[in-house]
């Protein structure tokens, strides 16, 4: 299957807005601890389905440090950041928090310009400005 990376990208965002609601209905009755708990060790799993069925498990030693740390420190921050997200479903309704949340894209603008040296065009910088109003728009009331 050779679909588009905006095939999937969709499909992220598809996915995510069903974390979220999902998620929020869960949290009603468990810890957000917990509940990221769990949604990790069914992530794991499909994830080890999906390589074993694709034949992709390499020995950690073919891995490059610089690639292997940089895998660990995004596995870090995604740990926090459902940490982070779930406690916030728990505290306000999911209308709320996925806005906030959206504010990724933004820093992504920001920390790919600062760090991997991507260019900020006008349409992507219109597109960060608009995403953050947008945010701010919906958490107000």
């Amino acid at each position: 299957m050779n679909l588009s990376w905006k095939a999937f990208a969709l499909g992220s965002a598809l996915f995510a807005a069903l974390t979220a609601l999902f998620g929020r209905i869960g949290v009603a009755e468990m810890s957000s601890d917990l509940a990221t708990c769990v949604r990790t060790i069914v992530i794991l799993l499909m994830s080890a389905v999906l390589i074993t069925v694709r034949g992709e498990w390499v020995r950690p030693q073919s891995l490059s440090t610089a690639a292997l740390s940089a895998i660990l420190l995004s596995g870090a921050a995604t740990g926090l950041s459902w940490l982070c997200y779930y406690r916030a479903l728990q505290l306000a309704p999911a209308s709320r928090v996925a806005p906030v949340d959206k504010l990724s894209v933004v820093l992504v603008v920001l920390f790919g310009a600062l760090f991997l040296h991507e260019e900020i065009t006008w349409k992507v910088g219109l597109g960060a400005a608009l995403v953050s109003l947008g945010a701010a728009i919906m958490v107000m009331r």
